[in-house]
């Protein structure tokens, strides 16, 4: 896995922008729950600013998803990370002179999500174009490595920061990973696969990347089961994780200890994955994917928080694993030229109802209860996850054994398993 970094400078520095830049992500996500409840002690305050990170992603990744398909990816991630870092610099800055309000954090937090659109889609079209093709399940383990060691490092951090520095200094480190970030992708020179073919019309080519999704029940069916535990699993743990943690566990720090647990579980399962290439990759990710919202019911039922933080390493491992082989499905099946726009509908289906499950956990915790939202949402989540297996391209998608994805939407070897 270490390997294809001395092999492949472009991809190189790929990873070392990214890799400081997904610390950055990490830890703004725990900060914004640390903060704002800190701020107002209202979870729904969490809610509605999350909310505001998340909505202009899922209303403009699609169109992210057609530019990154037209123009040079590392250009659109360059000016979607110069935007990010005046954001987040500017937000610093509110905090630290102590004007901030909400409505400075939701309207900054519409435009940081707006820009992030464009540059989830480029980035995951890039990564193949860094290495050889043989190269490209280790690239995308090194890179869930990265992402993942950002769960640990990053909650760890905005829990330390945001309790014992204050809130300005977690989001002026993030700024600075943006910058880092733009400076190394400046430098990129990618090779070409294919990707940019004939220009049409925007609502075409967003067409093209749906019958891209339409035509492979493996992706679909992911994305759905993903879009409801994101909905009722993994958003009321983001708005409700920080207050739940005090009133369970007698502190909020345990909700930054809790994700960084996770990420100790992601990183292994990513480098496990980097070398097992299991003879059906796309069930044996989903199967891994079914304990992560079943973690985020235990986190609320309150066990001991040595079984609390066993729990979420187990369960982060499941994820580091499902991560390694999706990304590498995606990879070697898609046609090139497509690639970031299915990205796009990989990341508009997923994260599409989460703006609702931001405003809506508030309310019906203080309906029914916060541990009772938390803990029914988990048993939820892991239902809709051993659902995305009915699908028999899911369960029987064969292990890649060839160079790039071949051009066509449907593929023999997509409907029978076959190599």
């Amino acid at each position: 896995m270490l390997s294809v970094l001395r092999r492949a400078r472009d991809f190189r520095l790929l990873w070392m922008g990214q890799s400081a830049s997904t610390i950055g992500d990490a830890l703004v996500l725990v900060a914004v729950g640390l903060y704002v409840t800190r701020l107002t002690g209202d979870p729904a305050d969490v809610g509605i600013v999350l909310g505001a990170y998340s909505l202009p992603l899922v209303l403009f990744v699609l169109l992210g998803g057609v530019l990154a398909d037209r123009l040079p990816r590392e250009r659109v991630m360059i000016a979607s990370d110069v935007v990010r870092c005046v954001l987040h610099g500017t937000l610093a800055l509110l905090i630290a002179t102590g004007v901030v309000q909400i409505w400075h954090m939701v309207v900054i937090g519409a435009l940081f999500g707006t820009a992030e659109a464009f540059f989830r889609p480029a980035y995951t079209g890039l990564v193949p174009q860094t290495v050889d093709e043989d190269d490209i399940q280790p690239a995308q383990a090194l890179t869930g490595v990265s992402q993942e060691v950002a769960e640990i490092v990053g909650p760890a951090l905005a829990t330390a920061l945001v309790l014992g520095v204050g809130g300005a200094a977690a989001f002026a480190v993030d700024a600075a990973t943006f910058a880092f970030s733009a400076v190394l992708l400046s430098r990129l020179h990618p090779r070409q696969r294919g990707e940019r073919g004939e220009t049409t019309s925007v609502l075409v080519e967003l067409r093209e990347g749906w019958v891209a999704v339409r035509d492979r029940a493996w992706v679909w069916a992911t994305v759905l089961a993903f879009s409801v535990a994101l909905l009722v699993a993994l958003t009321p743990f983001f708005v409700l994780g920080a207050s739940v943690a005090a009133d369970v566990y007698g502190s909020d720090a345990v909700y930054g200890w809790a994700n960084a647990a996770w990420g100790v579980g992601t990183v292994s399962g990513a480098i496990v994955g980097s070398r097992w290439q299991p003879l059906r990759p796309m069930r044996a990710a989903v199967i891994g994917a079914v304990p992560w919202p079943l973690g985020i019911a235990v986190f609320a039922w309150g066990p001991p928080q040595a079984v609390l933080y066993l729990t979420m390493t187990a369960s982060g491992v499941g994820i580091g694993l499902f991560a390694v082989w999706w990304e590498t499905a995606l990879a070697q099946r898609i046609p090139p030229h497509l690639l970031s726009r299915v990205s796009a509908w990989d990341w508009m289906g997923s994260l599409a109802l989460m703006p609702v499950g931001y405003l809506l956990a508030g309310p019906v915790a203080e309906a029914i209860g916060a541990t009772e939202v938390m803990v029914g949402g988990g048993l939820i989540g892991g239902v809709a996850m051993v659902l995305a297996l009915l699908p028999r391209s899911t369960r029987d998608l064969a292990r890649w054994e060839g160079g790039p994805a071949p051009e066509g939407v449907l593929t023999a070897a997509v409907v029978t398993g076959a190599p």
